[in-house]
């Protein structure tokens, strides 16, 4: 694959407003968290109220998601998205004017951060599932990379960006840029035309939509196995290296070690959306699993001997394996599920991974407490390696590979349009 063709969705009109947009709620996104964090410490002082804030928009995103998929597969996703967009300017824009004119309160902050938990857990599925119809399939990986080069840049900038705004103008101020970020993203998609979608032949209840994602989803071998192991790997992954990493890392490379070994691994992630704009990968399962299992050998040397050089090696290869996985994940869900179905096995997907996270994070501590750190860490990342590669022990999964230009489900990228 030639640099030309790495680019090539750029050249498709669609695509191109579609990148543009979520380029720009990307960095909003990025820009919001540090923000709105500064704006409840500024409000409270109290880190319960900011714990309070979070999870006010953390729960409904769980909830929410099964349904978010039905609603993506149900109604034009362009509009969708573009309404869920104006909801979250509007609602950060609300949060802003609040903290600016004095007159915000935390429950008025938590109220609105459900309203925008929500909005996000309707948006998600029909995010994911719009790749599709925007670029000729041959060229998902590369749309797909170039998605995730946008994410993982803002990923570093984003935050940096939005704290020099809460300390030059203010956290309210920076919070109003974040929500004129999610209105310019509305605006950018305005000119987004989707291929049409097969009509649909009845009208059945959400109930019914909810249970046929859930039949695809459970017949469908190589989706819920990844998804089951993924479960498993999101509560080791937040647990041991988000939860106690840390807390081993203070006492051993310090918090500035700590700093360096995170930012290693978004560089290796950078490095391997690089790789993946020209590199063709046939096999998405196979070679994202074995990527992926990376992860755990930083695990092990933060518990075995945390050595700062040998971590910050570790970290980016492990960086760079978990990425290989997540685009050939998107590619692996966009070429083999049909397009009437994707939003809802990209909305059971999520719900599988989201919900895993809280329960690492609230297991490790205890574990932690109770067995050391660093023994647990190094348990943790054996378990981590030893679910990835025993996940490929199904063929479903160690098998599946991309489908040519003249197989594949749903529609074609010169398909009739619509708005």
């Amino acid at each position: 694959m030639t640099w030309k063709d790495a680019v090539a969705p750029l050249r498709e009109r669609n695509f191109a407003w579609y990148f543009a947009s979520r380029f720009s709620n990307t960095l909003g996104s990025m820009m919001a968290g540090i923000a709105l964090t500064f704006a409840v410490l500024d409000l409270t002082g109290s880190a319960s109220a900011l714990g309070q804030v979070l999870a006010a928009r953390t729960v409904p995103m769980v909830l929410f998601l099964l349904f978010g998929g039905v609603i993506a597969d149900r109604f034009p996703r362009a509009l969708v998205l573009q309404l869920s967009n104006l909801l979250s300017a509007a609602t950060q824009g609300l949060v802003a004017y609040l903290v600016i004119s004095g007159q915000a309160e935390l429950w008025m902050i938590v109220t609105l951060e459900v309203v925008n938990g929500t909005v996000s857990a309707m948006s998600f599925p029909a995010m994911a599932s719009t790749v599709p119809q925007l670029v000729p399939r041959p060229q998902l990986q590369s749309a797909n990379a170039l998605l995730s080069l946008v994410r993982g840049g803002l990923t570093v900038i984003g935050p940096t960006l939005g704290a020099l705004l809460v300390v030059t103008i203010g956290s309210g101020w920076a919070l109003a840029i974040d929500a004129l970020t999610w209105l310019v993203a509305a605006i950018l998609l305005t000119p987004m035309r989707l291929p049409a979608r097969p009509a649909r032949t009845s009208q059945t209840g959400t109930v019914r939509e909810l249970r046929e994602g859930w039949s695809f989803f459970v017949s469908t071998t190589w989706l819920w196995v990844v998804v089951l192991a993924f479960g498993v790997l999101n509560a080791i992954h937040s647990g041991a290296w988000f939860t106690l990493g840390p807390a081993a890392a203070k006492s051993t490379i310090g918090e500035q070690g700590w700093g360096l070994v995170l930012s290693a691994e978004s560089v290796g992630l950078l490095v391997m959306t690089v790789v993946l704009l020209r590199v063709d990968v046939r096999r998405p399962l196979l070679v994202g699993m074995l990527g992926c299992s990376l992860m755990g050998v930083p695990m092990v040397v933060l518990g075995v001997e945390p050595n700062l050089a040998v971590l910050l090696v570790a970290t980016f290869v492990a960086g760079a394996g978990i990425e290989l996985f997540s685009i050939g994940w998107n590619v692996a869900m966009q070429e083999n599920i049909d397009d009437a179905m994707l939003s809802r096995a990209y909305s059971y997907d999520a719900l599988g991974s989201f919900v895993a996270m809280p329960v690492g994070q609230l297991l490790y501590g205890p574990l932690g407490e109770t067995f050391g750190y660093r023994d647990v860490l190094v348990v943790s990342g054996v378990a981590y390696v030893l679910v990835a590669l025993v996940t490929l022990s199904s063929r479903s999964v160690r098998t599946l590979s991309r489908t040519r230009p003249d197989s594949v489900v749903g529609g074609p990228a010169g398909a009739e349009l619509r708005a």
